[in-house]
């Protein structure tokens, strides 16, 4: 009997030896915009590494903005430097899929459709980041367009901070007499620099489309465009908006010196944070031009996986089911300003149930969500071109070097020579 327990004993740590420890896949992941989402990626990524021991997740270099991320990731596609997840602008998701880089995530889902719909995984969510009936990705963090006020200044310029401007006219109005103020005051800063997306916000406020239906034809030049535009020529010659920079409208605003600002709910906590208790920080709706029909862009960004390898891949898709589930919706809303993406978070009391109640500022944009509709996406491989050919032909209207029409006819002739010819 004791030879015998020896002999199990010998085996049992034979076999310990003998018996591989578990793999560990490493995932490398990719990611835009670390002013916003560093601290919500290490969060994320941390929590899912607790529950996944088998997983480890490393950061590829970030990327300053979405077009500098969508050209990065078109540079490294089939390369040992592509990433095995990136999150791509929701507007660049065409341009990716074009060339064929993201992986379909239609059967992964398919897979574990019943699990998907418990954690909130709706079909309005899942379209967001469709390209012609392809998953190439699950959206992340979406958002859209929101005003951002300085209550303070609005009362010294006799407006009412409990009844924010509904309209572009009052807006206008009101940045006027703000501007009266003096001392360093300006009147606004609408965040046009960049991409198209704030321009989307009036011309998809004013029922207005990019391109017509059938994408032959240039369609932001019309009556709708012709209203968005000028907007933006009042707002400078009406309300006196300076020429910022991106980054000098966001410092010249959190140090209390302008009135209004117009840009995404993802910044919110970084707004809410700079401000800090220099003056009483609002936010409301952005007006429409067409109250009834006039819609959103959905900014934001989709998490994609990139890796053919088996085995990262199922690593990747338990990853990107993490990040844009409840758990990762917890973690953006709080942690930028972005709305939920996942309905599940936004319901229950167990992430974002009781959010919003405790956190008024955050509820424009929620309030905004029954508008908003994808972020146009431009056909062919010219995108990133398209999207600065627009926002340096509204740069020659804040700088008035062009008339709202000069402007818009010009951009319209530059990106019909830039689109795919049929």
């Amino acid at each position: 009997m004791k030879h015998f327990s020896t002999f199990l004993a010998a085996a049992a740590v034979t076999l310990s030896v003998s018996l591989p420890a578990r793999a560990e896949t490493t995932l490398t992941v990719h990611y835009p915009m670390p002013g916003f989402f560093k601290d919500v990626m290490d969060t994320i990524s941390k929590k899912f590494m607790e529950e996944n021991p088998d997983i480890k997740i490393q950061f590829a270099n970030p990327s300053a903005t979405y077009e500098e991320g969508i050209q990065t990731i078109m540079r490294q596609a089939g390369t040992d430097e592509m990433p095995d997840i990136t999150f791509i602008g929701l507007n660049r998701l065409r341009m990716a899929n074009e060339r064929d880089i993201p992986v379909d995530m239609g059967p992964m889902i398919a897979k574990d459709k019943a699990t998907m719909a418990e954690q909130g995984f709706s079909d309005n969510i899942l379209k967001l980041a469709q390209v012609g009936g392809k998953q190439v990705g699950l959206a992340f963090a979406t958002s859209n367009p929101i005003m951002y006020y300085n209550a303070d200044l609005v009362k010294a310029a006799g407006g009412n901070p409990d009844e924010p401007p509904k309209t572009w006219d009052e807006v206008i109005a009101l940045g006027a007499k703000i501007k009266a103020l003096g001392d360093g005051v300006d009147s606004v800063d609408f965040r046009w620099q960049g991409d198209d997306w704030m321009f989307s916000a009036l011309l998809f406020g004013a029922g207005g489309t990019m391109l017509s239906e059938d994408e032959s034809e240039v369609a932001f030049n019309g009556p709708a465009g012709q209203q968005a535009m000028n907007v933006v020529d009042r707002l400078v010659k009406e309300a006196g908006m300076p020429v910022f920079t991106k980054q000098a409208g966001e410092q010249a605003f959190v140090a209390g010196k302008v009135g209004f600002a117009f840009q995404t709910t993802g910044a919110l906590r970084n707004t809410i944070k700079n401000v800090g208790g220099k003056f009483d920080l609002r936010t409301a709706e952005i007006p429409l031009l067409d109250p009834v029909n006039g819609k959103l862009p959905t900014g934001g960004n989709a998490v994609v996986i990139l890796t053919h390898d088996e085995a990262r891949q199922d690593a990747a898709w338990k990853f990107a089911k993490f990040a844009a589930g409840p758990y990762g919706a917890s973690v953006v809303v709080p942690g930028t300003g972005y709305v939920p993406n996942n309905e599940l978070a936004a319901k229950s009391p167990e992430y974002l149930g009781d959010f919003y109640k405790q956190n008024p500022l955050f509820q424009a944009g929620l309030k905004q969500m029954p508008r908003m509709i994808p972020w146009y996406a431009f056909p062919g491989s010219n995108g990133v071109r398209v999207t600065q050919t627009i926002v340096d032909n509204t740069s020659r209207v804040v700088d008035q070097s062009a008339t709202p029409e000069e402007a818009l006819d010009d951009a319209a002739n530059e990106v019909k020579r830039l689109l795919p010819r049929s």
